[in-house]
């Protein structure tokens, strides 16, 4: 199927614009009586195609949509105490924590260089603002107890790819498919909700800067997801999704597939309506490879981003705990964005260089259970001086240090099925009726900062109660939470089955592509709280479908075997 071309390599029109305005824009501010020690230009292209369906029928359907973002990181002082530097007690930080600007999307220089040389002169005076807010906040605030600077110096890197232009979509045949996707849910009454959604988004950066750096990536995402959603008679909500990422449109599923996985999301639905509510609960648990990503993500993973630690309202889990044993010693975890693939999966959170011009790198986070680096961005803290590749943001964010694929890694595994012996073992041993399986999670979510409890979330879709027989049973209703040092302590084994997961972490630089992945682990003692629900009946007026020739929900889910 026809998808995207490049242009020939070389840098791009807008390469080349960006570099002749910095050039003049830098050199006329060496006149100036406070001029900037660092200036950055970045300008994120997004051309994207959409096509969405419900039940059968088109929803939306666009193609060949075009935006032109540009950042600016325009930097007074010194690296020691800049501009960017926090104020403390005071909402003042906030006013450029978003800040997006368009510029022209047709590559007309003169129009570019007006709408950068505009913005520049104002970023440049919010910065003396900024700068003189900050010299005044030092002098009046307590000492910051992390001695680094702001920032920090990075080589010139020289880094030109081929601008991939989107051509050749075939919407028609988009919108037939996402038709036939969801006409299927059409069946099920039950499903008051569902959507096939195809993405496709070619993302082209551009960045120069005044260390004398110069690059153009250019980088396709195609993702496609099938959502549904149920209600149970209790009001509670009941939700599930597949998503495939690729980097190519033959990198996704055929029809087949995704035929197969609609059947699978409405055979789930059905079951999770019917299954019994989870009461709260405290013992062992495995948790699946896709739970793993997601739970190292949420508990471990914002908590390596070593940007947070310099913030005196972080809760700072891990600072000082560099060289200590954090994790059981047959587990390490490892952050690399350059990594395009982790068994057959592509991964969402790969880059060759991250918004502030550094290379991407492979970050060794914890080793035998040693906990060994943060993710940096250019903003130093104690004991880490410089970046490794991990300054990220959304277009029109700051930047901070973010993750990118998070990978945990077992040196000793053993079987899923001897996995769950070993949960049973722990079911007996403890006395208690049952254990838990985490199989598929929704997402999750962690607070970090000291005003609450330094807490997680992960929000799983389909949960089993696993008895000393070795029986399982579906139920709902359940979150699971915890404290992360209490929780890192009780992993106690690891399967040999490995996968990863691609999602879009939020968080105050905005949304990045982000990938986890490792193997199911078995956690010795893990809490489980009821999940929040709508205090609104399931329909009561009969839904407009209900196809009768599959029968009740019980003969569709287990055909007929009851």
């Amino acid at each position: 199927m026809p998808q995207s071309k490049t242009q020939p390599t070389g840098p791009s029109t807008l390469l080349k614009t960006l570099e002749t305005e910095m050039e003049r824009n830098w050199s006329a501010f060496k006149k100036l009586p406070t001029p900037p020690f660092y200036l950055a230009y970045e300008i994120t292209e997004h051309e994207s195609a959409n096509v969405s369906g419900s039940f059968g029928t088109l929803v939306s359907s666009s193609s060949n949509d075009k935006t032109r973002y540009l950042d600016i990181d325009l930097r007074v002082g010194s690296p020691t105490l800049d501009n960017y530097h926090p104020v403390r007690g005071s909402m003042f930080n906030m006013l450029d924590n978003f800040n997006p600007v368009t510029i022209p999307i047709e590559d007309d220089p003169a129009a570019i260089r007006a709408a950068i040389w505009y913005q520049t002169d104002q970023r440049y005076k919010r910065s003396i603002e900024q700068w003189i807010a900050v010299q005044t906040n030092v002098k009046v605030k307590a000492e910051n107890t992390d001695k680094a600077g702001d920032f920090s110096s990075g080589p010139a890197e020289s880094f030109v790819e081929p601008v991939v232009k989107l051509t050749g979509f075939d919407r028609k045949v988009w919108e037939e498919k996402v038709r036939r996707y969801t006409k299927p849910f059409r069946r099920f009454g039950n499903v008051y909700q569902a959507e096939a959604r195809l993405n496709i988004s070619i993302e082209t950066r551009i960045f120069v800067n005044s260390e004398g750096s110069r690059i153009q990536t250019s980088q396709p995402y195609y993702r496609l997801g099938i959502t549904g959603f149920a209600k149970a008679d209790d009001g509670m909500e009941l939700p599930k999704a597949e998503y495939w990422h690729s980097s190519t449109m033959e990198g996704l599923p055929t029809d087949e597939v995704v035929l197969a996985k609609v059947d699978q999301i409405a055979k789930d639905l059905m079951k999770l309506k019917l299954a019994p509510v989870m009461d709260p609960y405290s013992g062992p648990a495995i948790l699946s490879p896709r739970a793993t990503g997601v739970f190292f993500h949420e508990i471990f993973g914002h908590r390596i981003e070593g940007q947070r630690t310099k913030n005196e309202d972080d809760g700072q889990t891990l600072k000082d705990k560099v060289g200590q044993k954090i994790l059981p010693e047959f587990l390490n975890v490892y952050s690399d964005p350059t990594l395009k693939k982790y068994g057959s999966s592509e991964l969402a959170g790969f880059y060759r260089f991250d918004n502030q011009g550094i290379k991407a790198r492979r970050v060794t986070v914890v080793e035998k259970g040693v906990f060994k680096n943060y993710l940096m961005s250019r903003t130093p803290i104690d004991g880490f001086p410089a970046s490794n590749g991990h300054g990220r943001r959304q277009a029109g964010y700051n930047v901070e240090a973010r993750q990118s694929n998070l990978i945990v890694e077992a040196t000793e595994t053993i079987t899923r099925e001897e996995l769950k012996k070993k949960l049973i073992e722990e079911v007996t041993k403890a006395k208690l009726p049952y254990g838990l399986f985490f199989d598929d999670v929704q997402g999750g979510f962690t607070m970090t900062g000291r005003q609450g409890p330094s807490a997680f979330t992960v929000i799983p879709v389909m949960t089993y109660r696993i008895y000393p027989d070795g029986r399982e049973e579906l139920v709902r209703g359940v979150d699971l939470i915890g404290t992360p040092l209490t929780t890192f302590g009780k992993i106690t084994a690891a399967a040999n089955d490995p996968s990863a997961f691609n999602g879009i972490c939020g968080a105050t630089s905005g949304g990045v592509p982000v990938s986890a992945g490792g193997p199911s682990l078995l956690v010795s003692q893990v809490e489980i709280q009821k999940k929040p629900k709508s205090q609104e009946r399931s329909p009561i007026l009969p839904p407009p479908f209900d196809d009768p020739n599959i029968g009740t929900w019980r003969e569709f889910i287990f055909g007929g075997n009851l």
